[in-house]
C-alpha cells in the first residue's frame, strides 16, 4: 500500500510540480542524484550499525552459500533476465511494444538484472532472520564483483560497446551506497560501544533509528517517480508490461538459489538471504546508469524504474515463501 502511495505521490509531483524534480535533478555530481545519495544512505545506515562483525570471522567456515550467491548472481542472473525480456518486449508484446522501444526497455531490463542488491537485502535478511554477518559478506563481495564484471557483461548482453559506461558514475555509487553507510555503521557501533556498551547499543541506542529505513525507502520511491512522472502517465499499459517479465525473473531466480541451498543442505539463516540477494536488485545503480547511459526521461531508465516499483511487493511475498518453508532446512 505504502509503495502504491509513494508511486502517486511521485508520479503527481512530477506531473503537476516538474519545477521540484527538476530542481533536484541538478544536484548531481558523476551523474549520480545527490538527494538519491542521501535518501539511500538513511536507508542502509541504520542497518549496518546492528552487525556485530566480529562474528564475520566464522563465516570462512561455511562458504559454500558464497559460491551459490556468485553464481546465481554472475553467471545465471544477467543472462537469464536478458533471454526473459527479450522474448517478452520482442515477441510476446511484440503488438504493443515498437522495436526501439523494446531495446530500451531491454537495456533498462539488463541493467537491473546486471547489478544484485546491496541495500535493501539487509532487510529481506533480517525479515527472514537471516545471518546478518553472512550476509554482509555475500553483499561485500558482490560489490567487489560488481566493478569488474557490470560493465562487460552489460556492453556484451547489449551490445552497446559504443557506448561510453562512465566508471566514475559507477564507482561514485558503489561509494556512496556502500562504502559510506558501512564505514559509518561500524564507527558508530564501535565509539558508542565502547563509551556506553554493548548492551546500551543494541537494546537502546539502536532502536533510537527504527523507522528511518522505511522512511529512507518510501522517500526514494517518491523521488524516483517524480523524475519519470511525465513518462508514466503517458505510457501507462507499459508499466504493466515491463513488470511481468522482471517479477518472473525474480520469482525464477530466487527458486534457483533458494533450492540449491537446499540441496546442499544448507542452514535457513543463510540460504534466505542467498535466494534474497539473486532476487532483489541493486535499483540504485541500474536507475544510476539507465540515466547515464540514456538520460533521465528515457524508456531504458523507465524500466529500471519499474523494477523499484515490483521490487518490493515481489520480495516481500518471496520473504513470506522463506519463512514458511523454513521447517525444511537444517
Amino acid at each position: 500500500m505504502w509503495v502504491i502511495l509513494c508511486m502517486i505521490a511521485g508520479v503527481l509531483i512530477g506531473r503537476f510540480l516538474p519545477q521540484v524534480p527538476e530542481f533536484l535533478n541538478r544536484l548531481e555530481y558523476a551523474k549520480v542524484s545527490v538527494p538519491m545519495a542521501v535518501l539511500i544512505w538513511l536507508m542502509i545506515y541504520p542497518m549496518m550499525m546492528k552487525v556485530d562483525f566480529r562474528s564475520v570471522r566464522n563465516v570462512g567456515r561455511n562458504p559454500k552459500g558464497l559460491f551459490v550467491t556468485w553464481a546465481v548472481n554472475w553467471l545465471i542472473k544477467p543472462f537469464t533476465m536478458y533471454g526473459v525480456a527479450s522474448l517478452f518486449f520482442f515477441v510476446v508484446f511484440k503488438a504493443f511494444i515498437t522495436p526501439d522501444l523494446a531495446t530500451e526497455y531491454l537495456a533498462g531490463a539488463v541493467l537491473l538484472g546486471a547489478a544484485p542488491c546491496t541495500a535493501m537485502v539487509f532487510v529481506w535478511s533480517t525479515l527472514t532472520k537471516g545471518d546478518p554477518a553472512y550476509t554482509v559478506v555475500q553483499v561485500a563481495t558482490n560489490d567487489l564483483i560488481i566493478l569488474v564484471a557490470f560493465v562487460p557483461i552489460v556492453k556484451f548482453l547489449l551490445g552497446v560497446s559504443n557506448v561510453a559506461v562512465p566508471w566514475d558514475t559507477l564507482i561514485l555509487s558503489v561509494v556512496l551506497f556502500v562504502v559510506i553507510p558501512l564505514a559509518a555503521g561500524i564507527l558508530t557501533r564501535y565509539l558508542v560501544t565502547k563509551r556506553k556498551g554493548r548492551d546500551y547499543f543494541e537494546n537502546t541506542f539502536t532502536k533510537k533509528f527504527d523507522g528511518i529505513t522505511t522512511i529512507g525507502l518510501l522517500l526514494t520511491l517518491i523521488l524516483i517517480f517524480a523524475f519519470q512522472g511525465n513518462t508514466i502517465l503517458e505510457n501507462p499499459l507499459h508499466i504493466v508490461l515491463i513488470a511481468v517479465p522482471l517479477v518472473l525473473q525474480t520469482l525464477f531466480i530466487f527458486a534457483v538459489a533458494y533450492l540449491t541451498c537446499r540441496i546442499l543442505r544448507l542452514p535457513h539463516n543463510i540460504a534466505a538471504p542467498a535466494g534474497m540477494i539473486g532476487a532483489s536488485n541493486f535499483f540504485e545503480l541500474a536507475v544510476a546508469a539507465a540515466i547515464a547511459l540514456f538520460g533521465t526521461s528515457s524508456p531504458a531508465a523507465l524500466a529500471a524504474t519499474v523494477g523499484v516499483l515490483t521490487e518490493v511487493p515481489v520480495m516481500l511475498f518471496l520473504v513470506s515463501i522463506a519463512n514458511k518453508t523454513k521447517k525444511h532446512f537444517q
